[in-house]
């Protein structure tokens, strides 16, 4: 029995695994279709987010389904209720690259943000392409370090966002009012997208060490 307990353990990492894959593959073409205005594939990511609904709902029905059965404790107990967790944020950050390739096919064949912010937002996607990939590697390997790689990566993109704000705060501002809009709406996706994926990195890291990380997300 226990043999089949690790087995199903690592079944659920797998499973997040997949799941962090596909958000990476979501948040890439979401940020492609968004600096590029690609309505086809905006309306994949669209599209495909059901797959990351799905597999989120099937890996909860399974850790639930080990929880009944096995009534696991201490740290086994951790893994499974951190991967329920874990797989909800995993499905928000779906989400967010779901809503910033809505921004993209709403505004086909315009650009969403004027061109004194496409460099902000370029850097914004590049990074949070960059932090999904890192999360799928730290929640296969349980790597700290490439937790804290994720933290900082964060910090950037916080940095970014409130740049985003000072310009259209600013006085110097020309921007439609459309374009204000979309332009914080956009910054606040990339910047939840980040921080959910600093939630997850959080978790592994508590998995890993069993000491709760303090950070600020």
């Amino acid at each position: 029995m226990r043999e089949v307990f690790q087995q199903e353990l690592a079944e659920v990492q797998e499973r997040l695994v997949e799941i962090s894959s596909l958000v990476a593959i979501a948040i890439a073409n979401a940020t492609h279709a968004f600096n590029d205005s690609n309505v086809s594939l905006a309306e994949k990511v669209i599209e495909e987010d059901a797959k990351i609904d799905e597999a989120a709902v099937a890996l909860d029905e399974l850790a639930i389904d080990i929880l009944a059965r096995q009534q696991p404790v201490a740290r086994d107990l951790r893994i499974v209720v951190s991967a329920l967790r874990i797989s909800a944020s995993l499905e928000r950050m779906g989400d967010m690259a779901e809503h910033i390739a809505q921004l993209a096919r709403y505004r086909f064949p315009e650009k969403v943000v004027p061109k004194s912010l496409r460099s902000t937002f370029s850097e914004l996607g590049r990074l949070d392409v960059q932090i999904a990939n890192k999360l799928t590697e730290l929640l296969r390997t349980e790597d700290g370090r490439i937790a804290e790689e994720i933290r900082n990566d964060d910090d950037q993109i916080d940095a970014l966002h409130l740049s985003v704000f000072d310009k259209v705060l600013g006085e110097t501002w020309k921007g439609a009012a459309v374009d204000t809009v979309d332009s914080t709406l956009a910054s606040r996706y990339h910047e939840r997208f980040a921080d959910h994926a600093v939630s997850i990195a959080k978790k592994v890291q508590y998995l890993a060490t069993g000491d709760w990380v303090a950070v600020d997300a």
